[in-house]
C-alpha cells in the first residue's frame, strides 16, 4: 500500500472494513460537525449505549493519519459504547496530505474540548472523561493528554494507548524484526509518516511525536498496549516507560502473537475482543473506585 496514492491506499483499506459487520444498537446515535480552528470543519459521532452513560470515551481511530474515518471505525466504537457503557465519541479528524501536520492534532483537540463541555449532557458533570485510540489514534490520545495538562482541562481520567506512534526513530529493533513487517511494515510506516508530517525536522515535535515531551509529569493514568509482532512495538513501550519513570501511573501488556492493527478487526480476530474486554475492564474498575470514594465522602 505504500506504493499507492493515498486515495488508493484509502480505497484498499476501507474494502476491508465490510469484514467487521455491525455493531449493537444504541440508546441514540448522535452526527454532528465541528468547526474547526482554521476556519475548516469535521465529522463528530456519539454513540450513546443507554440512558445514563457512566462515562464519555473519545476514540481516536487508526489508520496513519491517512487512512480510515468513524464509518470504518464504527462497529468499534458501538462495541466499546455498549460494553463499557460509556458515550463514544468517534472523530473524524482530517487526513494527511490533504491535511498535514498539526491538522489532526487540532481537530482532535477541538472534538475533546467539546467533549468536555458536552459531558454533563452525555453522561452527567461528574462523569469521568476518557481518551483512547489505535495507531495513529494513539498518538493523538497522547499528545491530547499533553495538551490538556497545559491547558488546564478537560480533566482526563485515563489515556488508552493501544499500539501507538510515539516517536520516527525506524532504528528501534522492532522495525527491523523481520517477523514483525507484516500488515505495518517499516517501509509503510515511513510513508505515512511522509504524508503526515514531510518536514522531517518537525518529527521530533512533542505533538507530532510525543516521546519528545520534555516533561510526563502530571499526566493522567494510561493504559499501554502493545503487539509483540509490530513495528510500533519498542516506541510503545518506551513510551510506557518514560510515563512510568515520569511518575504516571501506567498498565502496559503487550499482547503475544499478534500484529499491528489486531484491535481494529473487530469480529474477525479472538484478540481484538479480548483487548475490549481489558480496555472495558480498566474503565469498569475506575467506576468502581469511584464509587467507593463517594460512599466514603
Amino acid at each position: 500500500m505504500w506504493q499507492m496514492s493515498p486515495a488508493e491506499a484509502r480505497a484498499t483499506a476501507a474494502a476491508m472494513n465490510e469484514m467487521f459487520g455491525t455493531g449493537p444498537e444504541m440508546h441514540r446515535t448522535e452526527d454532528h460537525v465541528l468547526d474547526a480552528s482554521d476556519g475548516g470543519s469535521f465529522r463528530i459521532r456519539v454513540h450513546v449505549p443507554r440512558e445514563s452513560p457512566t462515562g464519555v470515551f473519545v476514540y481516536l481511530h487508526g489508520g496513519g493519519w491517512v487512512l480510515q474515518d468513524i464509518d470504518g471505525y464504527d462497529t468499534l466504537g458501538r462495541q466499546l459504547a455498549e460494553k463499557s457503557g460509556c458515550a463514544v465519541v468517534l472523530v473524524d479528524y482530517r487526513k494527511a496530505p490533504e491535511h498535514p501536520f498539526p491538522t489532526a492534532v487540532e481537530d482532535s483537540w477541538t472534538a475533546l474540548t467539546w467533549a468536555g463541555e458536552h459531558l454533563a449532557e452525555l453522561a452527567g458533570a461528574q462523569a469521568p472523561l476518557y481518551v483512547g485510540g489505535d495507531s495513529a489514534g494513539g498518538n493523538l490520545s497522547a499528545v491530547m493528554a499533553l495538551r490538556a495538562r497545559e491547558n488546564g482541562g478537560p480533566a482526563i481520567a485515563k489515556q488508552v494507548l493501544i499500539y501507538p506512534v510515539t516517536d520516527a526513530d525506524f532504528t528501534r529493533p522492532s522495525y527491523g524484526e523481520e517477523e514483525n513487517q507484516t500488515l505495518l511494515t517499516t517501509e509503510f510506516m515511513s510513508w505515512f509518516w511522509d504524508q503526515y508530517v514531510p518536514d522531517a525536522e518537525q518529527r521530533t515535535h512533542p505533538d507530532a511525536a510525543p516521546f519528545h515531551a520534555e516533561d510526563l509529569s502530571g499526566l493522567p493514568p494510561a493504559l499501554v498496549i502493545t503487539a509483540a509482532h509490530d513495528v510500533l512495538r519498542d516506541e510503545g513501550e518506551a513510551y510506557a516507560a518514560k510515563l512510568e519513570e515520569a511518575g504516571v501511573e501506567v498498565h502496559h501488556r503487550r499482547w503475544e502473537g499478534q500484529l499491528h492493527g489486531f484491535f481494529s478487526m473487530v469480529n474477525v480476530l479472538p484478540a481484538s475482543a479480548e483487548v475490549m474486554d481489558f480496555v472495558v475492564e480498566s474503565i469498569a474498575t475506575d467506576v468502581r473506585a469511584e464509587l467507593e470514594e463517594a460512599g466514603e465522602r
